[in-house]
C-alpha cells in the first residue's frame, strides 16, 4: 500500500512539473500576432480566437461560452491536466470554471494550450454549469494553429485531419477548440475532462 503511494505521488510530482515546463514554454513562445501585446490573458485568448477563421461565427452565435486561457497538461503513461477559466454570457462573466482531466494511454512530454467551449442553446450552458459536468469518450475537439500558415485538425479520437475539421459544428450543444501554445504532446483529447463551476453574484 505504501509503495502504491509512494508511485502515486511521484506521477502527481511529475506530472506538475511537467505543467510548469509547459507554462514556461508558453510564456517563451515568441509570436508576432497583434494579441500578444494584451496584458490579460483572457482577452488574450480571446483575441485569438476571434481572429481565427474557425471560432469568430461561434462568438457572434453561441448562447455563450467557457473560457480556458492556459491549460497544462503533462504525463508519461499517466497524465493529467488543469486549468482555470470563466464562464461567459452575452460577453459578461456568469462564472469561474476549472477544468481537471486523468487520463492514462500512450502519452509524453508537456503541453500548454487554450480551450474554449462553445454553447449553442441555453440547455448546453445549464449542462455545462450544472457543477458536475465531463466531457465523454466520444468528445473532440478542433485544434487550431494561428499563423499564416494555419491548419486545422481533430484531437480526442484516432480521425485524420482534414477539411472537415475546419467546419465544425455542435455536437451535443457544444463546440470545443484549442489553440497550442507550447511544448509537446502526442495525445490531446478530450474525454474524461472535468469541470467545476462557480456562480459569481
Amino acid at each position: 500500500m505504501k509503495h502504491l503511494m509512494s508511485k502515486t505521488t511521484y506521477l502527481f510530482l511529475m506530472i506538475f512539473g511537467l505543467f510548469f515546463t509547459a507554462q514556461a514554454l508558453a510564456n517563451d513562445s515568441s509570436n508576432e500576432n497583434d494579441c500578444y501585446q494584451i496584458d490579460n490573458s483572457y482577452q488574450k485568448a480571446i483575441c485569438n480566437f476571434k481572429k481565427a477563421k474557425e471560432t469568430r461565427q461561434f462568438f457572434n452565435t453561441a448562447y455563450g461560452y467557457a473560457l480556458f486561457p492556459t491549460v497544462g497538461k503533462g504525463g508519461f503513461v499517466v497524465g493529467g491536466a488543469y486549468g482555470d477559466g470563466h464562464v461567459y454570457k452575452n460577453g459578461k462573466i456568469t462564472g469561474d470554471t476549472s477544468l481537471t482531466q486523468l487520463s492514462v494511454g500512450f502519452q509524453l512530454g508537456g503541453q500548454a494550450y487554450s480551450e474554449i467551449i462553445f454553447f449553442q442553446n441555453e440547455a448546453a450552458y445549464q449542462k455545462f454549469t450544472s457543477g458536475n459536468f465531463e466531457f465523454s469518450a466520444q468528445a473532440s475537439a478542433v485544434a487550431i494553429v494561428i499563423g499564416a500558415n494555419a491548419q486545422t485538425s481533430t484531437t480526442g479520437n484516432s480521425a485524420s485531419a482534414g477539411k472537415s475539421a475546419a467546419a465544425a459544428s455542435y455536437v451535443n450543444g457544444m463546440a470545443t477548440f484549442t489553440v497550442a501554445k507550447g511544448g509537446l504532446m502526442y495525445e490531446a483529447a478530450l474525454a474524461g475532462q472535468k469541470f467545476t463551476f462557480d456562480k459569481r453574484d
